[in-house]
């Protein structure tokens, strides 16, 4: 494995690579300087730069593994701008044992941290969340760069991260100033039992951004990140501010690689005794459990897929179902779980709907502008496998891309300029067709039709997943009605993506396992002990 480097290092490795981009804070700084020729040997095949990603381990940034050591640790996953498919950065594909001494290194600190006053764990975690918004513009540069969002959408997601980050290490750190605990006397003696709780222990942590640092941290447990090997350069960033934040070697690691290696050795370890934080496809959650099966004390919470239904009532007021129907749709071109991708309208004003509902997303959800380019050429491939099954299927199409005036569905097969795909909405899609089914996870939306409550209810659970749904009415006693029966961890009602942090978060069916949020994450961060004492 990879030495530890600190500042003044090698040039091409650890901490000094991670200031040269740290310096980028504009996307005009951040693409002269990719396309700079630094380094022969970080270049790519055009001569430009390429960034080299090195794991955050106990407070330092680690060299890659030498070249004499098994091609396994020394292979590497290219970052790749899908605005303009080019490559710009490597990300390591770290070993078991790489894995395995960030582990450690988390196991070392966990003792210190786990006893570490609340109010001083509190101090720490508001240091990162300043840092993180003191360079909004550095994290948001990075962010579109590497994801493929617009540069606006990704300063809302900065700004929403900054904000929650915040609000969860305020609320944590106070919750657990303040929690309530089971005491009483047992009936006819003189015992007293009460309730104690302490940190679990190593997390292994497989979410994006920093949703779950915050209570992880603030409950005492220490934790190893992997972030997503198609997007990890806003995780490259955080390891330099927890750096700069000073927060105690070990508590925060970072380990970059893909699922199969790096993934796999993490949530199998047995020194993740605390647990795995996983989100992604409902394949590798089962592999989790597999993976896990003989380690009984590991909490699993599991975030899967979502096919999330929207309801359309005839009551509501067209236009603001309108712009909350697209926003679930389209915002970050769908890439996001909790996007409501299956539409369902009450057939008194189905017309109506798709009509308005076409003309504003073709007028507010354009490529480049709201509409960035999706994450990478394999989901590209399979967002047009999806809309070439949709064609087959005789399904009528409306899309945002033209050219000369006609209107193109079908994006080519080999793109040449990025991974762009324009907004489609679909209509008369057969009733079992996968496209209702299948979660796509890109700028594709269905829009079908319902005739009563009964029925609509019964066309938004008719899926396998239930993570999320919107539902869109006037009517005050629906609300609630339809609400409780929509077989979803999280359901909105005339609004979307809104959260209450001491609220249950977590899907239903085979979208996932686990509950966070509030009381749920001091169960998912501590172990819970009944202790009697007599009182004599």
């Amino acid at each position: 494995m990879g030495s530890t480097l600190k500042g003044g290092d090698s040039p091409e490795f650890g901490s000094s690579i991670i200031q040269d981009v740290w310096s980028c804070d504009t996307l005009e700084k951040a693409e002269a300087f990719i396309a700079s020729p630094r380094h022969a040997s970080s270049s790519n095949e055009s001569g430009q730069y390429k960034i080299r990603m090195q794991n955050y381990v106990a407070g330092s940034f680690a060299a890659p593994p030498s070249p004499s050591m098994n091609s396994e640790t020394s292979q590497s996953i290219d970052a790749v701008n899908p605005k303009t498919g080019r490559t710009f950065g490597q990300v390591p594909i770290s070993s078991a044992d790489e894995v395995e001494h960030v582990l450690r290194a988390a196991t070392d600190a966990f003792g210190a941290w786990s006893t570490t006053p609340a109010a001083v764990r509190s101090k720490h975690l508001q240091r990162v969340a300043q840092l993180i918004q003191d360079h909004r513009e550095l994290f948001a540069v990075w962010e579109s760069i590497d994801q493929g969002k617009t540069l606006e959408r990704a300063r809302v997601e900065v700004d929403r991260a900054v904000s929650n980050f915040k609000s969860e290490s305020c609320y944590f750190s106070t919750f657990i100033l303040h929690q309530q605990t089971t005491a009483r006397v047992v009936d006819g003696s003189n015992i007293l039992t009460y309730e104690h709780r302490s940190p679990t222990g190593v997390f292994a942590l497989t979410r994006p951004g920093t949703c779950l640092l915050a209570p992880c941290l603030a409950f005492g447990c220490t934790a190893v990140a992997k972030p997503s090997e198609v997007t990890s350069m806003t995780a490259f960033l955080l390891c330099e501010v927890f750096r700069r934040a000073g927060l105690p070697a070990g508590v925060m690691n970072v380990v970059f690689g893909d699922g199969a290696t790096t993934g796999s050795a993490l949530v199998r370890s047995p020194l993740v005794r605390g647990g795995v934080s996983f989100t992604g496809g409902t394949a590798t959650g089962i592999q989790i459990r597999r993976d896990t099966a003989d380690q009984i004390y590991k909490h699993l919470s599991l975030e899967l897929g979502g096919k999330n239904p929207t309801l359309v009532f005839g009551d509501v007021e067209l236009d603001k179902a309108v712009q909350t129907a697209a926003m679930a749709a389209f915002e970050n071109q769908g890439e996001i779980c909790l996007c409501g991708s299956r539409i369902y309208v009450q057939s008194s004003i189905y017309d109506d709907f798709v009509a308005a509902f076409t003309a504003y997303v073709q007028a507010n959800y354009k490529c480049g502008e709201r509409v960035g380019a999706v994450v990478s050429h394999q989901h590209y491939t399979k967002i047009r496998s999806y809309l070439q099954l949709a064609q087959s299927e005789g399904a009528t199409f409306f899309s945002t891309s033209t050219s000369s005036g006609t209107p193109e569905f079908i994006p080519p097969a080999d793109p040449t300029d990025g991974y762009w795909i324009a907004p489609v909405i679909l209509t008369d899609v057969p009733p079992r067709s996968r496209l209702l089914q299948d979660e796509i996870f890109g700028p594709v939306a269905t829009v079908s039709r319902f005739s009563t409550e009964d029925e609509a209810v019964a066309l938004a659970n008719d899926n396998p997943n239930g993570l999320a749904a919107v539902l869109l009415t006037r009517d005050g006693a629906r609300m609630r009605r339809v609400g409780e029966r929509l077989e979803a961890g999280l359901v909105w009602v005339n609004c979307w993506l809104v959260r209450e942090l001491g609220t249950p978060f977590g899907g239903m069916k085979s979208s996932g396992t686990g509950r966070e949020g509030g009381e749920y994450s001091r169960d998912v961060f501590t172990h819970a002990r009944t202790l009697h004492m007599p009182l004599q």
